[in-house]
């Protein structure tokens, strides 16, 4: 039976992404650039790296404390790299900012009104849910790697000149 060699990267030590040949076996390929596009993007930049239809997930740099955002739809958070905590609230009905028909997470006017519902910490390899209908901030004493599953939004950022593969 072979042996496989998983390498997770992170922001100091990563290879960069490129285009390699598989034999349709998933364990040979999974998040190739995240990190460097996480190195080169500011702090919560919502910068797509994958798509499939409405769906994308996105990379993000966690660097202190985000905006709150709310999202109509549910979203997951992958930590890749560090440790963040996602603080979630429960939105009042009169204060959900969200059109249920609208997709992506927008961002909430202020600190959100409702219930606190607490707050999870993540470290690498960990998911989180991030309910629809909720507010969440993600929070970070030193640089993390956040990837987004989700619905691409106003707030998604393509820069598919700047991280595909050229040459």
């Amino acid at each position: 039976m072979p042996t496989y060699r998983t390498r997770f990267g992170s922001l100091n030590d990563y290879d960069k992404g490129r285009v390699e040949p598989i034999n349709d076996d998933v364990r040979h390929y999974a998040f190739s650039n995240c990190f460097e596009i996480a190195n080169n993007s500011k702090p919560y930049e919502k910068v797509v790296f994958g798509q499939n239809m409405q769906y994308v997930l996105e990379v993000l740099r966690a660097e202190g404390s985000s905006p709150w955002y709310t999202c109509a739809h549910d979203e997951f958070a992958l930590c890749m790299d560090g440790e963040f905590e996602i603080h979630l609230v429960k939105l009042v009905p009169d204060a959900t900012v969200q059109d249920k028909d609208k997709e992506g997470a927008v961002l909430v006017d202020g600190e959100p009104r409702g219930q606190n519902m607490g707050w999870m910490k993540l470290g690498r390899g960990h998911q989180g849910m991030l309910p629809a209908g909720c507010a969440y901030q993600f929070r970070s004493s030193k640089p993390a790697v956040i990837v987004l599953q989700t619905c691409k939004g106003d707030l998604s950022i393509e820069r598919w000149a700047d991280i595909c593969q050229t040459a």
